[in-house]
């Protein structure tokens, strides 16, 4: 099966037509704005840079804990200021990916995170900690 450009334009122009007479019916309306779909791409590069460090720094706090000993794992639960559900939805990814934190449950504004190395009992602290900067950048790239 061979894809010709004409072919390709019209899959693209006919995905773009049905999605754009029937997207109130699947996306909810306080996330129908196209702000929250495009991403600001200036901030989503920085967002992935600084997820990619993140990553890095929690990899040799790992190596370190298991060489160490010094672990402390928990469950924590905390709230996100994210508005998108696409937001939020990368902000768990991202606390996921990094080595240490597994999120469990995304439940509107309320996650659920396996913590490895809990140093606090403190829900807000607890969610400050895990999320760093991570979601004060995500705020920009979805505004």
């Amino acid at each position: 099966m061979r894809f010709g450009f004409f072919t390709l334009c019209a899959g693209g122009i006919g995905a773009l037509t049905v999605s754009a007479i029937t997207y109130r019916i699947f996306i909810p309306e306080h996330d129908a704005s196209l702000k929250f779909f495009f991403p600001n791409p200036l901030f989503l590069i920085i967002f992935f840079f600084s997820a990619v460090f993140y990553l890095y720094v929690s990899s040799y706090k790992m190596l370190l804990a298991v060489v160490s000993g010094k672990v402390n794992p928990r469950i924590v639960h905390f709230r996100t200021r994210l508005r998108s559900d696409l937001a939020r939805m990368v902000l768990a990814e991202a606390i996921t990916l990094t080595p240490g934190t597994i999120t469990l449950d995304l439940n509107d504004d309320h996650l659920t995170v396996h913590w490895f190395f809990c140093s606090t009992s403190h829900a807000r602290l607890a969610g400050e900690i895990i999320k760093g900067r991570l979601e004060s950048q995500l705020s920009k790239v979805w505004t």
